[in-house]
């Protein structure tokens, strides 16, 4: 399906909503039809063509999805940036993705204004929104249609692809192609139909979508849902109180989540928690990081079992999910996989039996990827039967479960032992006494590497040797002590990605 599919009945009908505590943005069916219809004709207009780029750089707004349908209904490529970014990381995007159009605020265009982008030869057509750049032209005089008029998409309209960017937690981010096949615009119905069949989404639903649509699970899901008539809720900024308020507000029927949002919410006193009727909500799904047990047990507690979990990555090589009632008696499981097979081996590919933890690899889980411009990369993504891997660790029981250890490239290995920072970050993600958690290895000089524990402090002034003895015994009560922290150093914040995701590279330098 098309969003314009919905025109005929639901024009005036919100297709996504921004809210901030003291606005809302509103962008109805018929907006965003028109003026994804007008941008696309522009960006022809301009000689883009079939499988070229459009980088677009934005905060949480409405107009975002005005960019992303127009290079979708276009058959172009478009890569939405991380706004939180060095001004050098987001020109290194700008430039390796090819871009040859650009689409910007004008408060984050300062991060692409300068440095080699602004040779004639990259990103020729620029556009800037809400004031004048120099070096841009206005997004506002191409996109001001307010409905479909006049701006039809041509008879052979294909669909477009998106490129994201991994997260870059060890490096460079690439930019990530997916092999779908060329498709008639509206009939892309992967993310559809996964929203429709499996989560009960349709024409009535509302979808609230916790984290940046810049992130991929975010912007598919919303993308999906207007493929089915469906409102999609987003916040600014993400906030627990918020989230809350615009569940009620809006009569949410969908959340889309991660851990990190869970533990926020968690935190609320009880008070908070019950200012906001949840009576609206049918599935709340949460993805993108391992869930702590004990975080997953209290919200099915508080939300009831309604709370689904899948198992992906940007690079869609396979799916895994599962239920409430299923996690329940697999508790810590991510599910079953959905698509493909699952194969867990060693570091020389030798298959692992169950329970013990190894490479996770998917065998023909999907269309395939390939990491832009970097054919080694490709390679290694790849074994020799064609099946591939993100990196991740995990071990399938005798059911065929899947359980989440950690990344490959977090492994602490300590006196040549192997340890796995998620299990220690999951024991203390609740800790009264830490609002944020990191488990890192740092250098020793007899064992090759020791257990650190980065730790944000709930309250500031308990930083200390006398917080750490009381976290490093903590952890000594309740697992191995050869796991457990050797030290505890004390941070105001992490490096944590908006999507949840902690940087770790940027905690070892």
């Amino acid at each position: 399906m098309r969003p314009d599919d919905y025109l005929a009945h639901a024009a005036d009908k919100a297709a996504l909503i921004v809210a901030a505590r003291d606005h809302e943005q509103t962008l109805t069916y018929m907006q965003m039809c028109g003026r994804s219809r007008q941008l696309a004709t522009y960006l022809r207009s301009r000689s883009l063509k079939e499988g070229d780029t459009v980088a677009i750089l934005l905060e949480n707004r409405i107009e975002v999805a005005e960019a992303v349908w127009a290079a979708q209904r276009s058959g172009l490529r478009y890569t939405l940036i991380n706004h939180h970014l060095h001004p050098d990381e987001a020109r290194y995007i700008v430039e390796d993705c090819d871009a040859l159009a650009l689409i910007v605020s004008s408060q984050l265009a300062p991060l692409v204004s300068a440095g080699s982008v602004q040779s004639a030869q990259q990103a020729p057509v620029r556009l800037v929104m809400d004031a004048d750049v120099a070096g841009f032209d206005r997004y506002e005089s191409v996109c001001s249609c307010a409905t479909p008029d006049g701006c039809a998409d041509p008879d052979d309209a294909v669909e477009g692809a998106m490129m994201l960017y991994s997260s870059g937690t060890t490096g460079r981010p690439k930019g990530i192609r997916y092999n779908h096949p060329r498709q008639k615009f509206g009939e892309l119905v992967a993310t559809e139909n996964l929203l429709r069949n499996v989560f009960g989404m349709d024409e009535s639903s509302v979808l609230l979508v916790a984290g940046p649509l810049y992130h991929a699970a975010p912007i598919s899901w919303a993308m999906g849902a207007h493929r089915l008539g469906a409102t999609v809720v987003s916040l600014e900024k993400f906030d627990a109180l918020e989230c809350l308020r615009l569940i009620e507000r809006h009569r949410v029927t969908h959340v889309l989540m991660v851990p990190t949002h869970f533990v926020r919410l968690l935190k609320l006193d009880d008070e908070e928690r019950g200012r906001h009727s949840l009576a609206s909500l049918r599935c709340v799904v949460h993805a993108a990081a391992p869930c702590p047990i004990d975080v997953k047990e209290r919200m099915l507690e508080w939300w009831g079992e309604i709370v689904y979990e899948f198992y992906s990555s940007t690079e869609a090589n396979g799916f895994v999910m599962i239920g409430p009632q299923e996690w329940l008696a697999h508790k810590g499981s991510v599910g079953k996989v959905t698509q493909g097979r699952i194969h867990i081996a060693d570091e020389s590919g030798n298959p692992l039996p169950p329970g013990e933890p190894g490479l996770i690899w998917f065998e023909s889980a999907g269309l395939g990827f390939a990491y832009h411009n970097d054919e080694k990369k490709t390679r290694e993504a790849y074994d020799a039967h064609g099946r591939s891997t993100v990196g991740d660790i995990g071990f399938v029981d005798e059911a065929g479960y899947l359980y989440l250890t950690d990344r490959k490239s977090n492994m602490i290995i300590s006196g040549g032992v192997n340890i796995y920072p998620q299990e220690i970050e999951s024991l203390l993600a609740l800790h009264p006494a830490i609002l944020d958690i990191a488990v890192i290895g740092a250098p020793h000089a007899d064992f090759g590497e020791e257990v650190v524990a980065v730790v944000v402090p709930a309250d500031p002034a308990r930083a200390g040797d006398a917080l750490a003895r009381e976290l490093i015994e903590y952890c000594r009560e309740r697992m191995a002590h050869y796991k457990c922290p050797r030290s505890v150093r004390f941070m105001s914040e992490l490096p944590r990605s908006p999507a949840g995701k902690l940087m770790k590279r940027l905690l070892k330098v």
